[in-house]
């Protein structure tokens, strides 16, 4: 069988940015956003436990950073089906070598990549262009008694948003600041 996914480099374990590779003619193509046969090489060891479909109206919006903390740690595949983001992970896991630090992937409709993230990486993103659709497979349901999320500008984070932001939402905008004691998420 013919591998649909080649992994790119980025510089925190875990992390993977692949590269999808649809198959063509003159019709058009067809492309695997999803394969648990493969993606168990990358980590994915579960089944999909849940499809989110996003539309964000507006150019500059950022949307996260979240992830959701033990027994409910989930594995998210990122993709952008319209338009395109500037992915960012960031990597919380306590005593991981890279600890606090983040990285972001620009994600398009036309560059056919996804973001794999794994448990214990907080996840958000900015659109570069307006009407931007993504699609996220989980790893887990969404639990909300276990949902966590790290504000966007957070000083110990000093993520370089490539945009001024535009919009947040009112969740997004209230979550707290990391405290100087954060230890990581302990999975």
């Amino acid at each position: 069988m013919t591998q649909r996914f080649d992994s790119l480099p980025v510089p925190l374990a875990g992390l993977h940015l692949l590269q999808r590779k649809p198959l063509s003619d003159a019709r058009g193509y067809l492309q695997r956003l999803f394969c648990a046969n493969e993606l168990t090489e990358f980590g994915w060891t579960h089944a999909i436990a849940q499809i989110n479909h996003t539309l964000t109206r507006r150019r500059g919006s950022v949307r996260g950073l979240h992830l959701q903390l033990p027994p409910h740690a989930e594995m998210k595949l990122i993709t952008c089906l319209r338009g395109e983001v500037w992915d960012v992970a960031v990597d919380l896991r306590q005593h991981s070598d890279t600890f606090l630090q983040w990285h972001a992937v620009h994600l398009s409709a036309d560059n056919q990549r996804s973001y794999l993230i794994p448990a214990g990486f907080a996840h958000g993103f900015q659109t570069l262009s307006d009407d931007v659709e993504m699609l996220y497979c989980h790893s887990a349901p969404y639990a909300p008694t276990c949902e966590m999320g790290v504000h966007a500008l957070d000083e110990r984070l000093a993520i370089s948003w490539p945009l001024p932001i535009a919009d947040m939402s009112d969740k997004d905008t209230n979550w707290v600041r990391l405290r100087p004691d954060f230890q990581g998420v302990s999975l």
